[in-house]
């Protein structure tokens, strides 16, 4: 029988260097906590790119700078004993899981407010999408990624690709800061009726779990009429989108690897992006997935 480790738990900036001081390769797993199956996948590229002699962080901190007026910061689910557990049960060494003081020690620099406090501006690439969506939401992301990445010093830090826009920001920041930190994109992990895999599922009752399936269906449509072109695969997509009354879209977008424009026939064998956005009863959910032209 495996007998599973309880990680250690750093609470302040302290504990966490003293545990990780002298320690070999580290690796970082950023979250917010309500850790999923999802997060569990993260962990175990996370423990295979430590190896055994490495040391595996998982952050756990629901980051107020990224929500905006009106989004659910107070009602983010926080699950802290669970997710001790799955970290656990995937071989996490450190769990840092530091209060709100700890990481704004000046108090979370609101947008407008006069504050000394450094934040990190993104840039254009995140002025569309999610960005045009949610102002200020990526530079509350990097903000905090830029934090963690100093406190925890690591080789290597795995995000998913389920949060693709936020993923190609911290690629650029890490690229343009010269951070010197190997960024690892995971697939998205998904349900079996293809539902991305999101802390936020738990709100949607049984029948807008069901018309929350609408996005992956759509993305899948798209993938299989690329080689249309660009109109054909946006068609399918919202074909599939406006067939399910439950589901609000925010955005469909076809975009090239790196978020740009693509032409509507991209020439053959182009890869590209689909994103989809949805609200779906008060739930905001995103989904993405490649495309070949």
């Amino acid at each position: 029988m495996t007998t599973l480790t309880t990680p250690a738990v750093a609470r302040s900036r302290a504990e966490l260097a003293g545990l990780l001081a002298g320690r070999g390769t580290v690796v970082l797993v950023p979250t917010m906590g309500a850790l999923h199956e999802g997060h569990a996948t993260l962990m175990r590229i996370a423990r295979e790119r430590a190896g055994v002699d490495g040391t595996v962080v998982v952050s756990i901190f629901v980051n107020p700078l990224q929500f905006g007026p009106g989004e659910d910061l107070d009602r983010y689910p926080r699950t802290f004993d669970a997710d001790l557990a799955l970290a656990a049960a995937e071989g996490v060494d450190v769990v840092f899981a530091p209060v709100v003081a700890e990481m704004y020690p000046d108090g979370v620099p609101h947008e407008g407010a006069v504050s000394e406090a450094v934040t990190v501006q993104p840039g254009p690439l995140a002025d569309v999408l999610e960005g045009a969506s949610r102002p200020g939401h990526f530079r509350g992301v990097l903000t905090v990624v830029a934090k963690l990445f100093g406190l925890v010093r690591p080789d290597v830090a795995v995000f998913g690709e389920k949060d693709y826009q936020q993923l190609a920001l911290i690629r650029r920041m890490t690229t343009d800061l010269c951070l010197g930190i190997d960024i690892v994109g995971a697939p998205t992990d998904r349900e079996p009726d293809g539902l991305a895999r999101s802390s936020r599922n738990r709100y949607l009752d049984a029948e807008q779990r069901q018309q929350a399936a609408a996005l992956s269906r759509a993305l899948r449509a798209a993938q299989a009429r690329a080689s249309y072109g660009v109109p054909a695969a946006r068609w399918a997509a919202m074909s599939v989108i406006k067939a399910e009354p439950g589901v609000e879209l925010d955005y469909l977008a076809l975009t090239t690897t790196g978020l740009g424009e693509l032409p509507d026939y991209p020439e053959p064998g182009t890869e590209g992006r689909v994103l989809v956005a949805a609200r779906v009863g008060a739930t905001r959910l995103i989904d993405n997935l490649p495309l070949q032209f």
